[in-house]
């Protein structure tokens, strides 16, 4: 049996479209002409997923992933079977393609594939702590309620997330404009002003013929300096891809005076909040560390977690593994450990995690508030320096005429 999706005409001249199981594309058009419908488009939905992919590389995005846990709970506790379930679901969303990642795990579970087997056939679109959490709640029979945890995790995980880019994007565009407005002064502006002073045989300020050198530097090798930082991007990105370069990079940056503890507060933040939804799932401990340390981004983060994986498999505790890595804040270890004393792991997790997003959002807004009045102060000096140097030889033509 396969997933078609499909485009129709219904009686009443109504264009519709959705889904239906059938052994091949002509058994589902009969399907549909028996409905009293007439097909315009009959696709098949794993196939058409693969070429899409192929093309424009489609995935869930993270915002939409959030809603679909949360309408996919929703409907399961409302009673539909899972059947019913990714039927409506596919019948709600608007994106081609998110219909067509439905539509290839309905087929894979009207096949006789287990939930987990058919969510493990699109790793892009549902991360490994979303089918570790799914299956450990399928198994226990509280889909449900493990998906209305997971559905409240990945927003807040994505509120953090937004948060943060909602914060650096006013830094960003002052610097952007910043930099235009400097490099058009210094283009167009100082050479159309100082020109006329250079024919003269006055000596010029040296601040005016520094800014005059500037200025020929930015409209002759401008573009060369462009490209040597587009080809500096490029090499460093292929060089992060590099294992060694990575953790040899990861690890300078963890130890920056500023953005090291930033970064590692924001990593331990991630393995937090995944690490309780996976605990309070029912997720052996060593797989939920596997997950859970596939979510951090520096690779020194990672290795350390590793450890620690290691070492609870021979019988030590998890927050002494952890301890003794020297990776993680000593508020999370701690919390790790009552959580242990006292066998609520998860609760005391997604407490700590609480804790620490709020330190992370009360440290986002700190550098966003000190960071836009002096980025403000830096384009007011470079703006005040290129205004003294093309006035300097105007106020020294009136001390000359005095």
């Amino acid at each position: 049996m396969t997933t078609f999706s499909y485009q129709a005409v219904d009686a009443g001249g109504q264009r519709v479209s959705g889904v239906i199981d059938a052994d091949s594309a002509r058994n589902a058009r009969a399907q549909l002409r028996e409905r009293g419908c007439f097909p315009l488009r009959v696709d098949d939905a794993g196939a058409q997923l693969a070429k899409r992919r192929a093309l424009f590389g489609h995935r869930i995005g993270s915002a939409e992933l959030c809603l679909l846990t949360r309408q996919w709970a929703t409907l399961l506790l409302s009673g539909l079977t899972m059947e019913q379930t990714l039927t409506a679901l596919m019948e709600q969303t608007e994106r081609e393609a998110t219909r067509a990642v439905l539509a290839g795990v309905r087929g894979e579970l009207l096949g006789g594939a287990s939930l987990q087997a058919a969510l493990d056939r699109y790793p892009r679109d549902f991360p490994s702590v979303y089918r570790a959490s799914v299956a450990a709640g399928d198994r226990a029979g509280q889909l449900a309620k493990v998906m209305l945890q997971l559905a409240e995790h990945l927003e807040s995980r994505d509120a953090l997330r937004r948060k943060t880019l909602q914060a650096l994007i006013y830094p960003a565009l002052v610097t952007v404009v910043a930099l235009a407005v400097v490099v058009g002064l210094m283009t167009y502006v100082v050479p159309a002003v100082v020109g006329a002073f250079q024919q003269g045989r006055q000596t010029l300020p040296w601040l005016t013929r520094m800014m005059i050198g500037l200025s020929w530097l930015v409209r002759e090798w401008g573009w060369l300096a462009c490209v040597l930082l587009a080809a500096g991007a490029w090499t460093l990105r292929r060089a992060l891809q590099r294992k060694e370069f990575r953790q040899a990079w990861d690890a300078r940056l963890l130890r920056l005076p500023l953005l090291g503890p930033y970064l590692r507060l924001l990593d331990a933040t991630r393995f937090a909040s995944t690490l309780a939804i996976l605990a309070g799932s029912g997720v052996p401990l060593l797989a939920a560390l596997d997950a859970a340390g596939r979510v951090l981004a520096r690779i020194p983060l990672v290795a350390a977690v590793q450890d620690a994986s290691v070492k609870v498999r021979e019988g030590m505790p998890l927050s002494r593994a952890l301890m003794q890595t020297r990776q993680f804040p000593p508020l999370l270890l701690h919390m790790i450990a009552s959580g242990e004393a006292t066998g609520q792991l998860d609760q005391q997790l997604e407490r700590a995690a609480k804790l620490q997003q709020t330190d992370l959002e009360n440290r986002t807004a700190l550098f966003t508030t000190l960071a836009e009045p002096v980025l403000l102060l830096v384009m007011g000096g470079l703006v005040l320096l290129i205004v003294l140097a093309v006035m300097q030889p105007i106020i020294d033509i009136n001390h000359l005429i005095r």
